[in-house]
């Protein structure tokens, strides 16, 4: 049988398996459109494209709370990266994660406003603005943080803990959560997904869905103790036609003994009261 409670704030004694959901809820900044608008011809040079605009705002009006739904269906909790600006636009749908039970992590101000080229005053307002209105908003102040398009500086990850954040997510370079060090304290790194939904915007959504299936039963046979981030987005991964892929999927994952998927502040607690760190693939496996 399964295990009961895939959201449980210790894996299971058959433990195999650690995945994470990460639900990402972004907005650009007044009269911008995302770069991936589904729009397949772009608006004349200085128009504003406000087709791509409203597609944006979908994730607030419906699709974040539809992945919501999708998850605690089958009894998993996760974390929403959400833009401040998400918090401005949408109050309603921020307060409703925190209220069912989701963790709220920060993601900058607005999903266009990134961090690299900023000097050091300027990204620390962005980090401390971002998680002050987050904050007002839902009532709750985050331990975490995902820098909207994975941009950072070299000291993005010190500012953090000097913030006093809990976890880290802009790491594409290790396998497993594991604590670093920075000028100013630790942070629990938090590996992100190589494949977020958004990948197949123009595909078709099945592609997602067996990338997915093919790299967790070769992680869940060959490699125990693996991690697994599975990340969508609430202005697309949100809809229908994407949400069904997570259904499916989440189905067949929780069907398996030793399937772990905590909050990523419960992973980062768990993980620090282990001492773990990311181990190279060799010391993990090594050889006979």
């Amino acid at each position: 049988m399964p295990s009961a409670n895939p959201s449980s704030v210790e894996p299971p004694r058959d433990h195999r398996l650690t995945v994470v959901l990460t639900f990402l809820m972004e907005n650009w900044s007044e009269g911008k459109a995302p770069p991936y608008s589904p729009m397949t011809s772009p608006p004349k040079a200085g128009a504003i494209d406000r087709a791509g605009v409203r597609w944006s705002f979908y994730g607030g009006h419906a699709g974040m709370a539809r992945l919501l739904h999708v998850a605690r269906q089958h009894g998993a909790s996760g974390t929403v990266c959400a833009n401040a600006r998400s918090a401005e636009l949408f109050p309603q749908t921020i307060r409703h994660i925190v209220e069912a039970g989701f963790e709220l992590a920060g993601h900058n101000y607005a999903q266009d406003e990134v961090l690299s080229g900023l000097d050091e005053a300027e990204e620390l307002a962005v980090i401390r603005r971002s998680l002050g209105i987050l904050e007002q908003v839902s009532g709750a102040r985050p331990v975490g943080w995902l820098s909207s398009t994975i941009a950072t500086t070299d000291r993005t990850a010190t500012l953090l803990a000097r913030e006093g954040l809990l976890w880290h997510g802009d790491y594409n370079d290790i396998d497993l959560p594991g604590d670093v060090e920075t000028g100013d304290g630790a942070l629990v790194a938090i590996p992100h997904s190589d494949y977020a939904d958004n990948r197949v915007l123009r595909l078709a959504p099945h592609h997602w869905t067996q990338c997915y299936r093919d790299m967790i039963d070769y992680l869940y046979r060959c490699e125990p103790g693996s991690f697994v981030n599975i990340t969508m987005h609430g202005n697309f991964g949100g809809r229908p036609l994407m949400a069904a892929q997570l259904d499916r999927l989440l189905g067949e994952l929780l069907s398996r003994d030793g399937i772990w998927m905590p909050r990523h502040d419960v992973l980062a607690h768990w993980v620090r009261k282990q001492g773990l760190r990311d181990a190279p693939f060799a010391e993990r496996f090594p050889l006979a």
